[in-house]
């Protein structure tokens, strides 16, 4: 032990540390929403609802950009935006210029990222940063800095209780009066630049009163102590050539993207224009802005209680009288979450459940190999199972080491068809212990009915799996069936390749589920 805390004093030595020291000027969501045009545009569609809020449900990826774009080229007062993961591919770089342009016209920005994927990416948010109305803070930063790599892993290590627990939440929100949330981060395969990827996901608009409550959650970790100035990471600010050079890349990348099909098709979707000239459909509802706040010290460890969010999900659930909707990427329950779902059943509760196969889970199927513990148990409850498959159960087969064609990234709950719970939380241990996450409770027939239809319509035998508990005298054993052209297929083993099969058995008998 003396010789590997030797040698972590020697490689973390050797690495410089950020200054911590660097100004952090509290600050607050624009006060004053209706003073604005998009404050304005939505008051009035929402006057005849007696105080709800206003929601568009972003089933398209397209759609969602468009929405996101519309609301930054909308904005007047102030953009927020705070994510898990901020890539540097097209349609990110293609938003943040627009970000950059609202800037321009005076927009205040701040972005708040986690430092889990903004590792390497100091020096261009810092260049980002150097625009006088946009300000960048990296939330629980590592103290190593550069990419992902042995000195921060080696941090990780010694200081695991602090690196361990993540921003995850997802937020767009311009002028306090608008705001996009639900599980897209920022990336090509959230808004479908991906060509074949077969990628699901959902957000939502949201307008009126709850959007008070979404920043109010921004500006508590916005002004925490865990949320750090991207200008603690780099030695010197980028000079005026660097932002100059910095935003010509940006404005080429813009003009050669102009003619591209997706450009083309964006433009065809109509959400943006409808935003930004009032006509963009809204649903009224009662809604309830949930979120677990950023913890109180960078030392506190995360303890064995549910966080807000599930502390709330609980009561909502167990009063369901008719039917459970449970969509998420990864669904790893407690013993104690099996038992609420159990006792659902019980009750003659129809509870369902839609999750990432094997074969379309990410590349490093972590998390699918605690899920396949509880399975056979959640069977055997009554519960019903639909896995996400591939678009062709033929191609399972060949599927070769790397991310999966298909995915699901949807995090939702639906009750009765009648209440709604959308949000950036997956149902696992990482996100009821560890993350932080935000979500929407809504009560709304009309989401719930158009939640459920969605749900109906990706549970299909032509789509998904189903998978079933079969007896045959002391064994119970797993099945999966689906459909293709018509015909049924049925698996007797998971539907996956042989080497995702290894890799899932490989780390389901070591994986600490607490850490999924």
């Amino acid at each position: 032990m003396r010789l590997v805390a030797f040698f972590l004093a020697v490689v973390l030595g050797a690495c410089s540390a950020p200054r911590l020291d660097v100004p952090r000027p509290p600050s607050q969501a624009w006060p004053h929403p209706e003073q604005t045009a998009l404050g304005r545009g939505f008051a009035e569609q929402l006057r005849a609802h007696g105080g709800e809020s206003g929601f568009h449900l972003l089933v398209s990826g397209m759609e969602a950009f468009s929405v996101r774009a519309a609301l930054a080229e909308s904005a007047e007062r102030t953009l927020d935006l705070q994510y898990y993961i901020l890539s540097e591919d097209t349609t990110t770089q293609l938003l943040l210029y627009r970000v950059l342009r609202a800037a321009g016209r005076g927009v205040r920005v701040r972005l708040l990222v986690d430092d889990l994927y903004a590792l390497g990416k100091d020096f261009d948010l810092a260049t980002f940063s150097a625009h006088p109305n946009i300000e960048v803070r990296v939330f629980n930063p590592f103290l190593r800095r550069g990419g992902l790599g042995l000195s921060q892993l080696l941090e990780f290590l010694g200081d695991a209780a602090r690196l361990n627990r993540r921003m995850h939440n997802k937020l767009w929100v311009a002028d306090n009066a608008a705001a996009v949330a639900g599980g897209r981060n920022l990336g090509d395969e959230y808004f479908e630049a991906r060509g074949a990827n077969n990628f699901a996901d959902l957000d939502v608009l949201a307008t009126g009163p709850a959007v008070r409550d979404i920043s109010a959650s921004f500006d508590e970790f916005w002004n925490s102590e865990w949320a750090v100035p991207v200008e603690a990471f780099v030695a010197s600010a980028p000079g005026s050539e660097r932002i100059a050079e910095f935003e010509h890349a940006w404005e080429a990348r813009l003009n050669s993207f102009r003619d591209t099909d997706y450009a083309r098709a964006l433009r065809e979707t109509g959400s943006g224009f409808a935003l930004r000239t009032g006509q963009l459909a809204l649903t009224s509802a009662r809604a309830e802005v949930v979120y677990d706040k950023p913890p109180n010290s960078s030392g506190q460890a995360a303890d064995a209680s549910p966080r807000a969010i599930y502390s709330r999900l609980r009561p909502v659930v167990e009063a369901a009288r008719q039917e459970v909707i449970l969509i998420s990427p990864y669904f790893i329950p407690s013993e104690q979450g099996l038992e609420v779902l159990s006792a659902l059943a019980r009750r003659h509760v129809r509870v369902r459940i839609l999750t990432n196969s094997l074969a379309s889970t990410d590349y490093f199927p972590l998390a699918h190999s605690g899920y396949a513990r509880w399975r056979k148990r959640l069977l055997a409850a009554g519960i019903e199972l639909h896995e996400m498959r591939p678009e062709r159960p033929g191609d399972i087969g060949r599927q070769r080491p790397g991310a999966s064609r298909a995915y699901l990234h949807t995090k939702a709950v639906v009750i009765d068809r009648q209440r709604a719970i959308l949000g950036s939380m997956n149902l696992d241990p990482r996100s009821r212990l560890q993350n932080t996450e935000v979500a929407l409770f809504l009560e709304s027939p009309e989401l719930g009915a158009r939640l459920g239809a969605l749900f109906d319509a990706a549970v299909r035998p032509a789509v998904a799996f189903r998978v079933r508990l079969e007896t045959a005298g002391q064994d119970r054993t797993l099945v999966w069936t689906t459909e293709q052209d018509g015909k049924e297929l049925r698996y007797d083993h998971e539907p996956a390749s042989l080497w995702r099969r290894f890799l899932s058995t490989l780390l389901g008998a070591f994986a600490p589920e607490d850490l999924l």
